[in-house]
């Protein structure tokens, strides 16, 4: 079994194919403690490594010391303002203003399925068991449900966390974490990923001084600048080996990521919603639902991480129709028109497209109200037939008949003061009653805490889809949230909106796929500000950056593969001279970059260099030849021009390892250097491979363990691909 208590040691062991998690239950009190986390063991009594038996000793052994106890012993779900002085994971006021929370044990189950949380996304389909530790504050009358999920074959537990306020009054919820965790530090480091628009997810790492350590966004997203991901790893661990454990939050807005070193030298890791600008109204016989934390545990260094992460959104996460198939090749006139458009540019743009083998025009903004430009009609979800001239079933009817599918880009959670909707509904928008609202990209967030606002943005979105054959929806989201302030949540609840606002996100796109199941659905935000595994749950793909330039794309691709597979990052060939940072890159080093993804196009195909024209019916071929092997095969970072400033490696393993796909890029080439040597990794060290570089036979072993030569090409941003097949 996944999960089993050890009776007479009041222990739950949780294990995976390679890990165990351990928990343990002492005292008269049913304190609840952390035993280990880590390479699978043997179900044993390992209580000892609580340490209950040194001082400060456990409180029925020595109340006078209680304090230290709380402040020293590893809890599994601490609380906050009883005497453990170390960040809490959960906190509440009463209407009286006492704020003392202590967790301890009641009871378990051991569930054969793994329940839903109710409005939030989370993994599905676990093959091993849940854990349910029944705990409770008796003073307050909450009780607190600690909710373990085991996923055997992905090394994975989830964890969430239900609050129930069982008493006779409203208690408010200022706190409450999806996980924490205690361990003793083993001289480790902290990875996150950091950025800003068009940097998204450049990978971080720092040591772990004392105090705390974290990341975090109050942005109303998961953010440019944070993302809700953190590892902690030995020092000396690598791509391929030493420890590292990793958490992935799947939520889309605020959230917090913290380590902190405490004075025994012991590390508290915990991840959930932010509690800045959090306050929740918990009424007799409520409940509040956390968030699901996503922990995996790798012996085998950075890398295994990154697949036990990818496996599990691959196979537990991600439920659309396209998540195991190939997506179709799509074009978007973003970068080609901008707003500059209308119905007979994009029919010409279709037209030279078809011939050229792609498969499907997105129109980006600019189709509705009167918008030629980014200051109006966000929230007019009509077409403006001024320059969609015939309306749109025209338009879509007239690319179907080209062999094309249509997509449709919407940015529904906006509105413009330049609307009608404005006009009619000003409170609508998010604002502080009293205050001029900010304004961001000339728009202001709808209040989507607001049953009447979803209902009439669904209506709208739904409307268009139901008007044509419309296939695919780009959902954008520009702007973050701020001056927080709904008519509908105030007062003692103003401290909801934050999280009803994504609960709303969640309630539209929950609609928006279950009433077109057969829609190809692409999340976006300003790019990649809201690439989260909480969008994943609807939408298989999420646009990852709105920089496109292929050599920016290395580092951003880079970050983003260390957490989500492949297959969920939207990846394209782009306009030249690029349109963010100017750089001229070849086309075929823009194709192999954006291979690594779904693949697509955003160009003017009918301006480009004729020499570009005559590739992209290659690289088509191409991905329709590798798609398979990226989409569901085991990633491997090879080398990182992030690191070195020269040169990025990747590969993708196939699972039965009968093939993989190296992608090599030269950034920078340099005088006088010797041909590079790169140790390949996840190949079967018994078989032999035929190199698609120079016909070959090239033993897995030494592939993996003297290296491969690849010589170096004349010029900068110069690429390659390598093919490996079993002989």
């Amino acid at each position: 079994m996944a999960v089993n208590y050890l009776e007479e040691n009041r222990l739950f062991q949780l294990d995976t194919n390679n890990t165990s998690y351990i928990i343990g239950i002492v005292d008269e009190e049913n304190f609840i403690g952390h035993v280990y986390y880590g390479k699978k063991v043997r179900q044993e009594d390992s209580s000892y490594l609580l340490r209950i038996s040194e001082g400060p000793f456990v409180p029925s052994t020595n109340n006078r010391d209680r304090v230290s106890f709380y402040d020293q012993f590893p809890m599994e779900y601490p609380g906050n303002g009883l005497g453990d002085y170390r960040e809490s994971a959960i906190a509440v006021e009463t209407p009286k203003g006492a704020n003392g929370i202590l967790v301890t044990y009641d009871s378990y189950e051991i569930l054969d399925s793994k329940p839903e949380l109710k409005g939030l996304p989370s993994t599905f389909g676990n093959d091993g068991k849940t854990l349910v530790l029944h705990c409770s504050d008796k003073v307050l009358n909450v009780k607190v449900d600690l909710i373990y999920s085991v996923f055997e074959k992905e090394d994975v537990i989830t964890r969430s966390v239900k609050v129930r306020n069982e008493g006779n009054e409203e208690i408010y919820l200022t706190k409450v974490m999806s996980m924490s965790m205690d361990m003793d530090n083993d001289d480790y480091e902290m990875i996150t990923l950091h950025g800003s628009w068009a940097r998204e997810r450049q990978i971080d790492v720092r040591g772990i001084g004392y105090g705390k350590q974290s990341v975090a966004s109050n942005r109303g997203e998961s953010s440019h600048q944070e993302h809700p991901f953190m590892a902690v790893k030995q020092k000396t661990a690598t791509n391929n080996s030493g420890e590292v454990y990793g958490a992935a939050f799947i939520y889309s807005g605020n959230f917090i990521s913290q380590v902190e070193r405490c004075q025994m030298d012991t590390l508290r890791l915990s991840m959930g919603i932010n509690p800045e600008g959090f306050k929740w109204k918990l009424d007799s016989e409520e409940e509040f639902v956390s968030p699901e934390v996503v922990l995996t545990y790798s012996y085998n260094g950075i890398g295994q991480m990154s697949r036990n992460f990818h496996d599990l959104f691959r196979n537990h996460l991600i439920r659309s129709k396209y998540n195991h198939t190939k997506r179709p090749v799509l074009i978007n006139n973003w970068e080609a028109t901008y707003f500059d458009f209308d119905t007979q540019k994009l029919i010409d743009i279709a037209k030279e497209s078809s011939k050229l083998g792609i498969e499907m025009l997105v129109m980006d903004d600019g189709w509705f109200g009167h918008r030629n430009d980014d200051s109006t009609s966000l929230g007019d979800w009509f077409v403006n037939e001024d320059k969609i001239k015939g309306g749109l079933k025209y338009l879509v009817d007239e690319v179907n008949k080209l062999g094309m599918k249509f997509g449709i880009w919407f940015e529904p959670e906006m509105i413009s003061s330049d609307s009608k909707l404005y006009e009619k509904h000003p409170e609508w928008a998010i604002q502080i009653k009293g205050r001029t609202p900010s304004l961001c990209r000339n728009q202001y967030v709808l209040d989507l805490s607001r049953k009447d606002v979803r209902d009439y943005v669904y209506e709208q979105v739904s409307g268009i889809l139901k008007s044509a054959n419309i296939e695919y929806v780009k959902w954008d989201m520009n702007r973050q949230l701020t001056d927080l302030g709904s008519e509908e949540f105030y007062g003692d609840r103003a401290g909801e909106l934050y999280h009803r606002y994504v609960l709303g996100v969640y309630e539209l796109q929950e609609r928006l796929v279950t009433d077109f199941p057969d829609l190809l659905l692409e999340n976006c935000s300003g790019g990649g500000a809201r690439f989260d595994a909480g969008m994943l749950y609807y939408s298989p793909q999420i646009w990852c950056s709105d920089d496109t330039d292929a050599i920016e794309r290395l580092k951003i691709q880079e970050g983003t593969a260390m957490v989500y597979p492949l297959s969920a990052i939207g990846s394209h060939v782009s306009d030249c001279p690029n349109h963010t940072v100017g750089r001229v890159t070849p086309f075929e080093t823009r194709g192999h970059v954006a291979l690594a993804g779904n693949f697509g196009y955003e160009l003017d195909v009918t301006r480009i260099p004729e020499e570009d024209i005559n590739m992209i019916p290659e690289q088509i071929e191409m991905y329709h030849k590798y798609n398979d092997l990226i989409r569901e095969g085991d990633y491997y970072r090879i080398a990182s021009y992030a690191e070195n400033n020269e040169c990025d490696c990747y590969m993708v393993v196939s699972k039965d390892k009968s093939e993989a796909l190296i992608t090599y890029v030269q950034v920078l080439n340099r005088p006088n250097y010797r041909s590079r040597k790169l140790k390949l990794a996840g190949l079967n060290p018994e078989f032999e491979y035929v190199s698609s570089d120079d016909e070959r036979i090239y033993g897995g072993d030494i592939l993996m363990n003297a290296g491969l030569i690849i010589q170096n090409p004349w010029g900068d941003f110069k690429s390659k691909l390598i093919h490996l097949k079993v002989k």
